[in-house]
């Protein structure tokens, strides 16, 4: 498979100005992300790719943003290359350890989580997924059924199942992120992870204890409903990829409609994730 590759390069940028161009990239279909001297890289499966989307997108950000990009054709086994370059083994509030196949275990961490991404999104790296991983490690989750909505890789769902979650469905729109979440509960010997792909209309009919969902403020807007009619009284929600202002009240004000209630909320740098409790 072939992917479009989108590399942009600054003059002079802030960092949430960099996070908001990615938000809007992500919105029209672009999954991964990585940084580069003076900007970073976005990869789009080459199907997805419109080159009139992408322009019709960077209009808002004209006279805010000084910046140039390069389109360049890429297949897949030549950005997995790239990505083992610089895959860098990361821990999470010195509880986790997520590596890469080619990276040495540490057993000295409760928690190891070994990903092979596969273009899909999620390695514990970005803020959004440290936050959702770092309340993971923080709730109880012992015998729980779970909902892993916008799943990439299948990150979070593994480290739910080792914290002892009983069963757990995690599901993604992407076929690549479906089959990485496949493979990767595999690499991490998961076994009662079962993976769909689709959107909320594949979510099934049962009742979930804790729901996780790490996508975007206009899609998580559209299946708080959803979310609603399948979460247990009492069950949590933790959402994340968005920001404090003003997306945290947004999505709060949302919830409250289904009397699911704001509880908290963590921050690294624009990044937010929330948790919620259905009472």
């Amino acid at each position: 498979m072939q992917y479009i590759q989108v590399t942009f390069h600054f003059n002079k940028v802030e960092e949430y100005q960099k996070d908001l161009l990615i938000d809007e990239l992500a919105n029209i279909g672009y999954n991964t992300f990585e940084d580069n001297q003076d900007g970073f890289s976005a990869f789009v499966d080459f199907d997805h790719y419109s080159e009139s989307q992408l322009k019709e997108m960077l209009f808002q950000f004209e006279g805010e943003l000084e910046y140039t990009y390069t389109v360049t054709e890429i297949a897949a086994e030549n950005w997995n290359e790239e990505w083992e370059k610089n895959f860098e083994p990361l821990i999470i509030d010195e509880q986790c350890y997520v590596r890469a196949t080619f990276h040495q275990p540490q057993p000295q961490y409760k928690y190891e989580i070994v990903i092979d991404p596969k273009m899909a999104f999620g390695t514990g790296h970005h803020q959004t997924t440290t936050m959702m991983m770092q309340y993971i490690l923080s709730a109880d989750l012992s015998n729980k059924n779970i909902l892993d909505m916008g799943c990439g890789t299948g990150i979070l769902a593994i480290l739910a199942a080792k914290r002892g979650a009983k069963n757990l469905v995690a599901i993604d729109n992407d076929e690549i992120c479906y089959l990485s979440a496949i493979e990767n509960s595999a690499l991490n010997n998961i076994e009662n992870i079962e993976a769909l792909c689709g959107g909320k209309e594949v979510i099934p009919d049962t009742a979930f204890d804790t729901i996780l969902a790490n996508i975007n403020r206009n899609i998580l807007l559209d299946q708080i409903s959803t979310y609603s009619n399948v979460l247990n009284l009492g069950g949590s929600i933790y959402f994340s990829g968005f920001y404090e202002s003003p997306d945290l009240d947004m999505i709060t004000k949302e919830c409250e409609k289904f009397g699911i209630n704001y509880i908290d909320h963590r921050r690294i740098g624009e990044w937010v994730a929330a948790h919620f409790k259905k009472d």
